[in-house]
């Protein structure tokens, strides 16, 4: 289990200082002063943010092969808009605008309906460049192209596929754009298909919805239950609803591992994974957003009991936001914004030191896993760019195209 992770040495806190006295690098970042620090995450996620364009966009011609947010330029282009979001420099919206043109191209034919993963985040991220350009030409397009998206009959129900991401996008314009981009009806009809297909597979069972994709009744945020609960408490939903949900989530919070991770999938025996895909991660960032949308106190406590086995076991050999030290260190974010409590906001500051510090030089030696796709948002260093732009304002941070 321990090939999976780093082992967490690091200081359970270290004060500020404007002076530093170790010969550890790493100990002498999380000392430095937190405006000092968010400072030299904001150059090094611009520089950073340089290279992921150059390699993913200037290199391939202005092409795009892989049109997606996951892995493809549409990743690229969300990061770039992020940078924009803090310089207002036109360059980076244009830049983003000429990406996301390039991938509305490539993805005209896609049978993908999600937001990460097909062509809802195309139309949706298209729409929302254009309104902050004053295209109004442009932003029609993005939003008719959005509301031709069909939805198959026997499309899966979670995030990265199926009809949750869908949903995600719809929110995504609702925020954006303004509230009934996508009509409630239009979602509506979504989460009918979701809540009739989650009660039919549980069948009257201890969980009172679940949910399958390819054969696997999975857990987490990327591919099962925690992902889908955590879309539906955006949806106006009923109250047999609500508690469905509700029990669902209890469900999962009591038949946890022994030493508190989440199963994978149900009747996994394998606690190995502490990622935003599958285990505690992922789905701790939806027990916060439970606590603040039910106000229960067990889901508060069940969040707060998942980040304990996220830094003890979250230093992943891997630095993307799916699978890696950036997507766990949005746990600790979350929950500083749930509770306010410094500990929270000095632990992601520690694994995002641990980054900044050590990633690159981890994944020259081979030591570290830099992604298949080294600088995709999801997988890649596009992702912990993202995530040091999320540190400059931490009690705003979210998981991106997870957390609204």
């Amino acid at each position: 289990m321990a090939d999976r992770f780093f082992p967490n040495e690091m200081l359970e806190f270290v004060p500020e200082s404007s002076t530093t006295a170790t010969k550890d690098s790493l100990t002498n970042l999380l000392c430095v002063p937190y405006k000092t620090l968010s400072d030299t995450l904001k150059n090094s996620a611009f520089a950073i943010q340089q290279t992921v364009v150059n390699e993913t966009w200037g290199l391939s011609g202005n092409r795009v092969r892989d049109y997606s947010l996951y892995t493809g330029a549409l990743g690229t282009a969300y990061l770039v808009f992020k940078a924009y979001q803090f310089t207002q420099n036109e360059t980076h919206l244009k830049l983003c605008s000429h990406i996301v043109k390039a991938c509305d191209s490539a993805s005209t034919d896609s049978g993908r309906v999600t937001f990460i993963c097909g062509r809802a985040g195309v139309c949706a991220l298209g729409a929302v460049l254009a309104k902050h350009a004053g295209d109004e030409r442009l932003l029609n397009h993005y939003l008719t192209q959005f509301k031709e998206i069909k939805l198959a009959s026997d499309l899966p129900n979670e995030l990265l596929y199926g009809r949750v991401g869908f949903l995600w996008a719809c929110t995504f314009l609702n925020k954006h754009i303004g509230k009934d981009t996508i009509s409630t009806t239009r979602m509506r009809a979504v989460v009918d298909e979701i809540i009739k297909a989650g009660r039919r597979l549980a069948n009257k069972g201890r969980c009172p919805l679940m949910y399958e994709w390819h054969g696997k009744k999975y857990w987490g945020a990327a591919h099962g239950l925690a992902g889908i609960m955590h879309v539906l408490m955006d949806m106006e939903l009923k109250p047999d609803e609500v508690e469905d949900v509700k029990g669902t989530l209890r469900y999962m919070t009591k038949n946890r591992f022994p030493g508190g991770n989440f199963l994978s999938s149900e009747g996994s025996e394998s606690d190995r994974l502490v990622h935003w895909c599958h285990g505690a991660p992922g789905i701790t960032l939806t027990l916060v957003k439970a606590g603040q949308v039910f106000g229960d106190e067990e889901f508060l406590q069940a969040a707060v009991d998942a980040g304990e086995v996220v830094w003890k076991r979250g230093l992943l050999k891997r630095v993307g936001i799916c699978h890696g030290i950036s997507g766990n260190t949005y746990v600790f974010l979350a929950l500083y914004r749930l509770t306010g409590k410094a500990e929270y906001l000095y632990r992601a500051k520690a694994f995002a030191c641990f980054l900044l510090d050590r990633a690159q030089k981890l994944i020259s030696e081979g030591k570290m896993h830099g992604g298949d796709r080294p600088y995709s948002l999801f997988e890649g260093i596009g992702g912990m760019a993202y995530l040091f732009l999320d540190m400059i304002e931490p009690s705003e941070a979210k998981f991106p195209a997870y957390e609204l």
